[in-house]
């Protein structure tokens, strides 16, 4: 019988690789779905490796056509709220990580519908732009889980199609990398976590591929609701266990 462990990573990797190279959105299912087996603040070690590969093969990818103008207003907010998601995460036990994640898997959901049936126009002003940069970063930091705000702001910065693909990449890129040193403080990013991550390895391979070969023919609307969905059923778990 296959380790419980092993598969949950597998499933992961698979997903954080499908996401990464296809429609996105995936990221609020992927740290539940690990806390199957590992029900804590740990979680978020494990999964940090492969973040970071998925990334270095992201910005491989999309080297060109970067709005620098645009990270620079937008990353030191983030890294602010970074830091600020770090202090909270010293400070809280496992039990209340899980309510913390569960609600913000919730609010991520909602913050989506409300932008597909209304227009973002406050984000046209800078106090409102430059807070989904620090509210982006503390909810990085403390749940992987920052796709939303940072799509949200990037948007509103009116960049063609592939200056929003290279400048988001490079976004979570750097954020990640900033992320990494302080995971190791925490006692979150061990060589312990970082032996669990080389059991999604094969995951995040497949799940890359498929999602880069088989992104034309995924429906964009139909998959997000589905993933959607998903999400709420693992945030809602999450609370009944919490």
């Amino acid at each position: 019988m296959l380790d419980t462990s092993f598969v949950v990573l597998l499933i992961a990797g698979l997903i954080t690789g499908f996401s990464k190279f296809s429609v996105g959105g995936m990221g609020l299912l992927v740290l539940p779905i690990v806390m199957i087996a590992f029900p804590g603040p740990e979680a978020l070690g494990i999964l940090m490796p492969l973040y970071v590969i998925t990334d270095l093969m992201a910005v491989f990818s999309y080297k060109n056509h970067i709005a620098w103008s645009v990270l620079l207003r937008f990353l030191p907010l983030a890294f602010l709220g970074v830091f600020v998601g770090g202090h909270f995460l010293s400070g809280i036990d496992a039990s209340q990580f899980v309510y913390f994640l569960g609600t913000i898997v919730i609010a991520m959901i909602l913050l989506g519908l409300y932008l597909d049936f209304r227009p973002a126009g406050f984000m046209r002003k800078p106090a409102a732009a430059y807070s989904m940069g620090f509210l982006g970063g503390v909810v990085s930091m403390m749940a992987n889980a920052a796709g939303p705000l940072f799509s949200l702001f990037l948007l509103e910065q009116k960049l063609d199609k592939k200056t929003y693909v290279s400048t988001r990449a490079w976004a979570f890129f750097i954020i990640n990398l900033l992320k990494l040193p302080l995971y190791i403080s925490l006692g979150l990013l061990s060589v312990g976590t970082a032996k669990m991550s080389v059991m999604a390895l094969p995951g995040l391979l497949i799940g890359s591929f498929i999602g880069y070969h088989f992104l034309k023919k995924v429906n964009p609307v139909q998959f997000k609701w589905l993933i959607r969905i998903m999400s709420c059923m693992a945030a809602f778990k999450l609370f009944l266990f919490s």
